[in-house]
């Protein structure tokens, strides 16, 4: 049975839809990220799933009990916001206890080990007597998970929890709840614009565009088949060429607008106009290779890898490379790509 389920969800403010007919079901334990870029439909969807966003139409069910009308307090869920909202005037362990107090859940001996426990998990029990404002900003996101998760609630809802991070702290944490995960087993719904996140992180994505669901599927699955330009566009950033599909002397070729060919996988079926979608890192450049030519217009350098920007076909195409190799403004390069990793899309 689904822990959490979603049934046909419709979310309208005044004459603006935003969510459209969105089902889904959320199996026990699984980890789960609602992602998609912004004004997508994903933190409405989340609230909808709190109880603090009332549905259009629709329905919501947690371990089978239809909760759609039911206040957050009498869900057993816990919600972590993206501005953690602690509580300044209470200590770490005050503020972990609150919704233990809040809701009365155990007696005050049964608290404070829940306490002790949640704050052993985010490795803060050391800072337990301290104010928010001692913190850093760290340390104070790991004061509100260990919050969210004191009472051990049915669902763990978290609202781009990481983005007030810098990239280093971003990836510790990233770390983190992945273990923590692990250790509770939580079901958990995780809310982010950050594929990265989202790939390190899930069981499973939900891609959602304007208020829909684009595709779903494991991290692997929607990252090396993705099913729209969108899906292609959006985790991995693949570039996104037209081109139209013929038969070649080895078999079907994407045949460019300025006549140049790529080979193509020999189970491709498709012919006539398609969208190409190649991942920067799956192409290959060499200033003597024999593949469709590109003219380098820019090189971006990334530390370990270099990201040129070319044209092809009077397209823009983006392609990351080892920074072992060096080409310039204006050379011609010529591209390479296993055949197995180009996606044939619907134009």
């Amino acid at each position: 049975m689904a822990n959490v389920r979603l049934s046909s969800i419709k979310k309208s403010f005044g004459k603006t839809d935003v969510l459209h007919g969105i089902s889904l079901d959320v199996a026990s334990g699984e980890f789960i990220s609602l992602l998609g870029a912004s004004g997508c439909g994903k933190t409405t969807l989340l609230r909808i799933v709190a109880g603090l966003e009332s549905v259009t139409a629709g329905g919501v069910e947690i371990e089978g009990v239809d909760v759609t009308r039911l206040p957050p307090e009498k869900r057993d869920i816990a919600m972590m916001f993206q501005s953690y909202a602690l509580l300044p005037h209470l200590s770490v362990s005050e503020n972990v206890r609150f919704p233990l107090r809040m809701r009365g859940i155990g007696s005050r001996e049964e608290q404070a080990e829940k306490v002790a426990a949640a704050l052993e998990t985010v490795q803060l029990d050391h800072l337990a007597d301290r104010r928010p404002r001692q913190l850093s900003g760290g340390q104070q996101q790991r004061v509100a998970l260990a919050r969210a998760i004191v009472s051990r609630p049915k669902v763990l809802l978290l609202d781009e929890p990481l983005s007030n991070l810098d990239a280093r702290l971003r990836e510790d944490m990233q770390v983190e709840l992945i273990e923590i995960h692990q250790r509770l087993g939580l079901t958990t719904i995780f809310v982010t614009h950050d594929q990265e996140e989202a790939l390190s992180l899930s069981d499973r994505i939900v891609l959602l565009n304007g208020g829909k669901i684009e595709q779903e599927g494991t991290p692997a699955e929607i990252y090396s088949q993705p099913e729209t330009g969108f899906a292609s566009n959006f985790i991995g950033s693949a570039n996104l060429l037209p081109a139209e599909i013929i038969d070649g002397e080895t078999g079907p070729v994407a045949k460019f607008s300025d006549g140049q060919t790529l080979q193509l996988a020999l189970e491709v079926s498709a012919r006539g106009p398609v969208t190409i979608a190649l991942r920067q890192e799956d192409l290959s450049l060499d200033a003597n290779g024999d593949g469709p030519k590109a003219k380098v217009r820019t090189r971006v350098f990334l530390g370990a890898r270099n990201r040129y920007v070319l044209g092809l076909a009077g397209e823009p195409l983006r392609a990351l490379t080892a920074n072992d190799v060096e080409f310039s403004a204006g050379q011609s390069v010529g591209l390479s790509i296993d055949p197995q990793r180009i996606r044939v899309l619907p134009r």
